[in-house]
């Protein structure tokens, strides 16, 4: 994939003392105990937001009165058009509410649709949040674990049909998978839809990574493929993982069916959710209508880190094996023929490698003995965190 403009993501940005999640020594010395590691670790990429947000939200700067604001008809149009260039997905204005991020919106949902002591199914090794929004909501977890197979996750449908059956009220389903970074067939997709709609199971489709599919892959979003599956579904998407903009906070959800959107809005009505602050709402329409020749650029960088990545580890730590992902720029990295248990893992990289990636196991059961390692940086820091990771196992 040619890459117009390079040079904006070989650039190293300082970040210390912005207040970011990711590189603020406070957070990575409670996190990991030390100050002096290479945070590749939070899904947060290192590189700045395309121009065209930038612009957008210094012009709205420029206007001194920051009243209540309510989102404008050309926000749910950038959204539209988006979906459709990139996804084939036609969706009316209706569908579309806002939340200020997924897991919020997973939590509006679960509150939407569940009851206390309700069944929610999830499938792990899966992001940590969706087990925390279960419990933090005196849900029940219902796991129907994903298959390991030929080095790629797999979805278990005997398994899977049985856990719908025992009474599961809601289906919580990441797609593209984090942090697999797998991209669901659309027979996958259909399959889950049958299941689903059979026994009577609303569909929580996490998509915040649906814009980030590779060259190789192609992202279908659930909702998109009948009606039938629109109507079953509540799907969540953001422009924040795709252009680096996660501290707006900006999301929204997405579902054709008026009884889950009443369900939604009365939900969020208890929250005393009233929408979205105006740089946000800004950041979002300049993202969607500006941002795909960055995105696009983007990509094919992290394309690029993939490749290296995969063939440094598969030379140099051959111990460790790489599951490609069809989606993102996050690498799932299998551990287990170190022989090391989490702690020892942990301990390695952050005392001997000085490098701090998220352990598998935060992942739940399936996720032991990984790591995931976040490949949204220079190349030059990619290199470095590729030689920590040598030394942190050598």
């Amino acid at each position: 994939m040619d890459i117009l403009n390079k040079s904006i993501f070989e650039e190293h940005y300082n970040r210390e003392n912005t207040g970011s999640a990711k590189w603020d020594k406070n957070s990575l010395l409670s996190l990991f105990g030390s100050e002096d590691v290479l945070p590749m670790w939070v899904a947060d990429m290192d590189f700045p937001a395309p121009e065209g947000i930038q612009k957008a939200l210094i012009e709205r700067l420029n206007h001194p009165i920051f009243g209540y604001t309510v989102p404008a008809d050309t926000v749910f149009t950038e959204i539209q058009n988006w979906l459709k260039q990139r996804h084939s997905w036609q969706i009316d204005k209706e569908w579309i509410s806002f939340s200020s991020g997924v897991v919020s919106a997973i939590g509006t949902t679960i509150q939407a649709f569940t009851s206390p002591g309700d069944k929610i199914l999830l499938q792990s090794p899966v992001y940590t949040p969706f087990f925390d929004m279960i419990k933090n909501n005196d849900r029940e977890v219902v796991n129907s674990p994903l298959l390991l197979e030929d080095g790629s996750f797999t979805i278990d449908f005997t398994d899977f049909e049985d856990k719908l059956k025992s009474g599961v009220k809601l289906f919580l389903f990441c797609s593209p998978h984090n942090p697999g970074g797998r991209v669901w067939t659309k027979d996958e997709l259909l399959r889950i839809g049958e299941l689903c709609e059979k026994y009577d199971v609303i569909i929580v489709s996490d998509e915040i990574h649906a814009d980030l599919y590779l060259s190789t892959s192609r992202h279908y979003p659930i909702g998109s493929l009948s009606k039938k599956l629109a109507d079953l579904t509540v799907t969540l998407m953001a422009p924040s993982k795709t252009f680096n903009i996660a501290g707006m906070q900006a999301s929204f959800l997405i579902t054709s069916n008026e009884q889950l959107q009443l369900q939604l809005q009365k939900a969020q009505a208890k929250l005393a959710f009233h929408g979205l602050n105006i740089l946000a709402l800004t950041a979002m329409e300049a993202a969607y209508r500006e941002g795909l020749q960055w995105l696009t650029d983007m990509i094919g960088y992290i394309e690029e880190n993939i490749k290296l990545a995969e063939e440094f580890i598969a030379a140099e730590i051959p111990a460790l094996h790489v599951m490609h992902p069809d989606a993102s720029y996050l690498l799932w990295i299998d551990c287990r023929d170190l022989g090391l248990t989490d702690i020892e893992i942990k301990d390695r990289l952050i005392h001997q490698g000085k490098l701090a990636l998220e352990p598998g196991s935060k992942y739940g059961p399936g996720g032991e003995g990984f790591v995931r390692m976040n490949l949204g940086c220079s190349r030059a820091t990619l290199q470095e965190g590729l030689k920590r990771l040598k030394i942190a196992f050598s």
